[in-house]
């Protein structure tokens, strides 16, 4: 009993550092806790490196740098202790798995958001190198930033062909460099007057930054320019054209694979096969609402219809005391559109909800394509339509038998 308890605590505080279910207050609050304290280390590592501010506010950036080691160790100890929950490491030992973690990217940048530290006892005169190590903590955002963990993958994926840039690029300069020595040499031969020299040159021009701290001043020297500036042109454009290629793609390939994500969590899709659940996604948009957010009101013209793929929804009917609650795997606003009236009641998400919305058009599409989903849909459509009907005929009657 006491070691499933602790089992459902591990649980726990892996949902809450790291994923926890749609709408999970205390897990959004804690990220949002650990970013905000990353953001103050960063801005107070800064303002330490000013003499008179690190004298004025020492206390204040003592607490702050005693206070975040406290939250920072803690944080470490139980991500290596629920390590065993992440999906990909279920499978081994919990041993096995926390190492896995430790060794981790994510893992050796926290570990490192601790050592200064440590770093501090063993070198106290140091100081210097204990704000680098306390800049490491800026990577910390990479487990928050979706946007910033996807730069990363990116980068990862094609480090060979930026590996095959940078070999060309630093080949390129190496040529460049030794024809401005060749061409230079004698009439500036304390800043061209060696390989090395002029490849400081090379590197700057190819760069594209042209410090102008050396400039050729032979005609073949400026020749030698101006092809070099040419080919840095064309050097720093390979880089940033594919890294802005795998990058949106990346962003592509993520969505398809939260959409999909979604859909497969509908049971009204869950028999569908690979190729169709692909055409169903090109009809659905994916969305997410907010608790307290109204989805849809009373009266309005019906434009669509949503299936819920995680969250809660409140569905107040117009005209009648009792609310319906829906949650994930269900579907409403059907009603409206199959019958081409104006919405009937008023939608309101309770908790953070994930929604798929279909068009009325691509609904009628959707029903003629697959006839299992459209007797599905005019099922429970029918369905919920008589039961209101049946309530409103109980209400007229009660209201006659009153007068």
């Amino acid at each position: 009993m006491a070691r499933h308890s602790l089992r459902g605590l591990r649980r726990r505080v892996y949902q809450i550092l790291e994923q926890g279910p749609v709408g999970d207050r205390v897990n959004k609050t804690v990220d949002r806790f650990l970013v905000i304290l990353i953001v103050t280390n960063l801005i107070a590592v800064a303002l330490e490196s000013i003499p008179q501010y690190a004298e004025r506010y020492a206390t204040s950036f003592a607490v702050i740098e005693l206070f975040s080691l406290i939250v920072f160790t803690i944080e470490y100890g139980l991500r290596v202790w629920c390590a065993v929950e992440h999906g990909p490491h279920q499978h081994l030992s919990s041993r096995h798995a926390r190492l896995k973690y430790v060794l981790s990217p994510a893992g050796i940048v926290d570990l490192i958001a601790v050592l200064p530290f440590w770093f501090a006892m063993i070198l106290p005169g140091e100081l210097r190198v204990v704000l680098v190590f306390r800049m490491v903590r800026f990577f910390k955002f990479a487990r928050y930033s979706p946007a910033m963990r996807s730069l990363l993958d990116v980068l990862y994926k094609e480090r060979r062909g930026l590996f095959g840039c940078l070999v060309i690029a630093l080949g390129t300069a190496l040529v460049a460099a030794s024809l401005m020595h060749l061409a230079e040499a004698t009439v500036q031969p304390e800043k061209l007057g060696t390989i090395p020299e002029a490849f400081w040159w090379a590197i700057v021009t190819i760069g594209t930054i042209g410090y102008g701290d050396v400039v050729p001043v032979t005609a073949l020297g400026k020749l030698i320019a101006t092809c070099t500036i040419f080919a840095g042109l064309v050097l720093m454009a390979l880089p940033v054209g594919i890294i802005a290629t795998a990058f949106a793609e990346q962003i592509q390939r993520r969505d398809f694979i939260v959409t999909w994500g979604m859909i497969s969590r509908v049971p009204l899709f869950a028999e569908l096969d690979a190729t169709e659940i692909s055409d169903v996604m090109e009809l659905l948009r994916a969305q997410v609402v907010e608790p307290g957010e109204i989805i849809m009101r009373a009266g309005d013209t019906a434009r669509s219809m949503y299936f819920i793929a995680a969250g809660e929804v409140d569905i107040e009917i117009k005209g009648k005391k009792e609310r319906i609650r829906l949650g994930a795997g269900q579907f409403f606003g059907e009603v409206a559109l199959l019958r081409r009236t104006r919405r009937t009641a008023t939608v309101t998400a309770i908790t953070r909800t994930s929604l798929l919305g279909l068009d009325a058009h691509d609904l009628h599409a959707l029903m003629r394509r697959d006839t299992r989903i459209a007797a599905r849909i005019k099922e429970v459509a029918e369905h919920r339509a008589g039961k209101r009907a049946a309530a409103v005929k109980q209400e007229a009657t009660a209201a006659i038998e009153e007068e």
